[in-house]
């Protein structure tokens, strides 16, 4: 048994039938590489089981404590069913892009079973109309709730299932058999809630010890103004409201060493300042066209690892976080990203002097009750629409591998990124890159982006503003395509 810290078991507690609390992404392959030239689901379903055992994601469960007195605990399920967890269809003709997304979005929309391990592959043939794809290839949509996972040890489920040749000689092998785990009893649950609340207050102490230095140095990077511009108020918006059960996503590509050039541009920004300026600029086109674009700048927020490498095969998140400013409110593409750099960078400072992992760290110390009754209170009486989350959405970077991967012999063209939207927070946009590109999602309600389309073209449109800004010639990104 291994009990979820405060920060997994809160995506728990925020899962509502509304807002499923996964994440996940679209993975496309091109079956050229294996053996035969084309990919049996079979092959797909022994691959994933021969690899089981390299992440612990996969055959976990939760056992909640009765009246939620503490955070659930993982187990090992000893009913796992494989076939349960990898399903398998196909898009009908033409099998283009658009119905890719909207397929996935009705996937993404649908919660997990509870009972069982949380996350779901689902196997999409018929992707003959993707421009950019050779026919024949096909997906894998994932869902990993995100009480399992952040976005780092997500990269190391996908790791799992993966390979840097088509056919590796041999997998790791597991260290000892798999065994599934007996379901704890309600009494036992309470006698460990018990003892967690007795030791609750050394643990607390320890963490108080670390907070005193950390205020010191917030305190005199304050007098002497090094945090300018880290905290911003960020305005009410569309996404600011309460969210349907309605998913749409969508996605750009984009050349990883034109993001890098543009980035030159502004002296000490980086890839993950372009990125946001790009987010900010699309926001900024696709607010103008709906006349509700406000005079001060959305805000971000941007998650930020605290994984150890120890940590590494962890399960959980391991994450703290940092605001910035988007500058939705500038015109100028450059002037735009040289305000996120400065903004990004001033919150950097703060997030490094109180510390990034002591942020996370208070969270264990919230009372299960309090923080169970606080998360269904918020979606139950709706006060989305009285208070404000302290940012418009989320835009969070995984930085992937620059060489080609492989699953069951076939090759990873591309992946796109997937999150979960709630109350008061209807975007989010993932970013992944990998083999020289980067690609931009967003995941959003329906009734908040009714045209999807538009708002990827918005996310287009604001890199070609930015590369030509720039002086950067030609185009070289799109919807889907492969290098």
């Amino acid at each position: 048994m291994q009990q979820l810290t405060g920060l997994d078991a809160s995506f728990f507690y925020l899962e509502t039938p509304r807002t499923p609390m996964h994440i996940g992404g679209i993975m496309i392959y091109d079956p050229a590489t294996t053996k035969t030239g084309k990919q049996g689901f079979k092959d797909i379903l022994n691959a994933i089981e021969e690899r089981l055992h390299l992440a612990r994601t996969f055959r976990q469960k939760l056992v909640e404590v009765p009246f939620s007195m503490d955070h659930p605990y993982w187990i090992e399920d000893k009913d796992f069913d494989l076939e349960y967890h990898v399903r398998h269809i196909r898009l009908p003709e033409p099998g283009d892009w658009r119905q890719l997304c909207i397929q996935t979005a009705r996937l993404h929309a649908r919660p997990l079973d509870m009972s069982r391990p949380l996350w779901e592959f689902t196997v999409i043939e018929g992707l003959d109309a993707i421009a950019g794809l050779p026919k024949g290839c096909y997906a894998i949509v994932t869902k990993v709730h995100h009480a399992g996972i952040d976005g780092v040890s997500g990269v190391d489920l996908v790791e799992a299932i993966h390979d840097l040749e088509p056919y590796p000689e041999s997998v790791r092998p597991a260290q000892r058999p798999w065994t599934g785990e007996r379901v704890p009893n309600p009494v036992e649950l309470i006698v460990r809630a018990q003892l967690n609340n007795f030791t609750q207050p050394f643990r607390l102490a320890e963490v108080l010890a670390r907070t005193v230095p950390a205020v010191g140095r917030l305190t005199q990077g304050l007098a002497r103004r090094e945090f300018e511009g880290a905290s911003v108020r960020p305005p009410r918006t569309r996404f600011s409201r309460p969210v349907s059960a309605h998913r749409v996503i969508e996605s750009r590509q984009f050349d990883l060493q034109e993001v890098r050039a543009i980035k030159s541009n502004v002296s000490g920004a980086t890839v993950n300042d372009v990125v946001l300026t790009v987010c900010g600029g699309a926001l900024r086109k696709f607010l103008e066209s709906k006349h509700e674009l406000p005079d001060e700048p959305l805000v971000a927020m941007a998650p930020i690892s605290v994984r150890s490498e120890e940590g590494k095969d962890a399960m959980g998140n391991q994450v703290s976080a940092m605001t910035v400013a988007l500058g939705t409110h500038i015109a100028d593409p450059l002037e735009r990203l040289d305000a996120v750099h400065h903004s990004a960078a001033a919150s950097k400072e703060m997030t490094n002097a109180v510390g990034a992992k002591l942020l996370t760290d208070y969270s264990q110390f919230i009372p299960s009750t309090t923080a169970a009754l606080a998360a269904r209170a918020y979606t139950q009486m709706g006060l989305a629409n009285q208070m404000n989350v302290p940012f418009n959405c989320v835009i969070t970077n995984v930085p992937g591998p620059q060489v080609p991967l492989y699953s069951a012999g076939a090759r990873l063209v591309t992946q796109h990124g997937l999150g979960p939207i709630f109350d008061g927070m209807g975007l989010i946009m993932p970013v992944f890159s990998y083999c020289g590109h980067i690609n931009i999602s967003f995941t959003s309600c329906r009734e908040m982006v009714p045209d999807p389309e538009f708002f990827a073209q918005c996310l287009q449109d604001s890199f070609d503003e930015l590369k030509q800004a720039c002086g950067l010639e030609g185009d070289r990104s799109g919807v889907a395509e492969a290098s």
